[in-house]
């Protein structure tokens, strides 16, 4: 089962649409109970969400610290997504309970708010969680490399692997490839794959020689045929499988060091 939904060209994953859903949630039982009580719930729900998303941030920076002191503004970046859940959900709650205890008039919206979208985010992660195993395997593409050769996708199974489909046109795509080429440099034991979509051999091996990336594996895909198999149309999308060939994870989105640590590091657990 894909981890998103794609609507024409827009993709969406799963995970985001379960917040949005939670927040929806949260301000329609705060509004409600909030009139019933004839007192403004919105405003101090709305402080707490901004509350839970920056104890989010902060949580996932303070664990992968040592990538983000290296290079501090990433840490504003939000675009690499990444994000620590239940620091958010920790923090939101303490914001609550606090509140509560200083203005009892907000507390019956506020509270039922949060739980109610609390309970939203902790079914739906747990549906997510439980989900049928991805039985999606590295098919059997036939494509060519930047250098003209034949390569088959599938030859690169039997170890962890990570396919990173990309094309020189888009921004996201060129803000991550530094990120991809060290981190192909420091992990030999895990097969990069960087699949270019529907571009021609001179204009990647022309991008790659004045970027001086240095990446091994380029591939050309010449007709999309990988964004077609993984139902992939967004770029960059980085699709990652272990040593059996199965998907286990996929990322629609730049990825920062960060991000891409934390993946790579749960592709490596037994």
């Amino acid at each position: 089962m894909s981890n998103t939904l794609q609507i024409g060209p827009l993709t969406f994953p799963f995970q985001l649409l379960l917040v949005f859903a939670a927040v929806a949630l949260a301000l329609f039982v705060a509004n409600f109970l909030g009139r019933k009580a004839g007192v403004d719930a919105d405003t101090p729900l709305f402080r707490l969400l901004l509350l839970a998303l920056l104890a989010a941030r902060l949580g996932f920076v303070i664990e992968y610290r040592e990538i983000y002191f290296a290079t501090p503004l990433d840490m504003l970046d939000i675009r690499d997504g990444g994000w620590q859940p239940i620091a958010g959900v920790a923090a939101a709650w303490v914001g609550a309970l606090v509140l509560g205890w200083r203005r009892p008039s907000i507390r019956l919206p506020v509270v039922s708010a949060l739980a109610a979208a609390t309970l939203v985010w902790g079914l739906g992660t747990a549906a997510l969680a439980w989900q049928p195993a991805p039985t999606t395997q590295l098919p059997s593409i036939s494509l060519t490399s930047v250098e003209g050769r034949p390569v088959a996708l599938s030859a690169f199974a039997g170890a962890p692997m990570v396919v990173n489909l990309w094309a020189t046109w888009c921004p996201p795509c060129q803000r991550e490839m530094p990120v991809m080429a060290k981190a192909q440099a420091d992990h030999p034991g895990i097969h990069f794959v960087f699949l270019n979509q529907g571009e021609s051999q001179a204009k990647v091996q022309a991008y790659l020689t004045a970027h001086k990336l240095g990446l091994r594996n380029v591939l050309l895909d010449t007709q999309g045929q990988a964004g077609v198999h993984f139902s992939q149309q967004a770029l960059p999308a980085t699709l990652f499988f272990d040593a059996q060939g199965r998907l286990v994870d996929t990322r629609i989105g730049e990825l920062s060091h960060a991000t891409l640590s934390q993946r790579l590091q749960a592709l490596a657990s037994p």
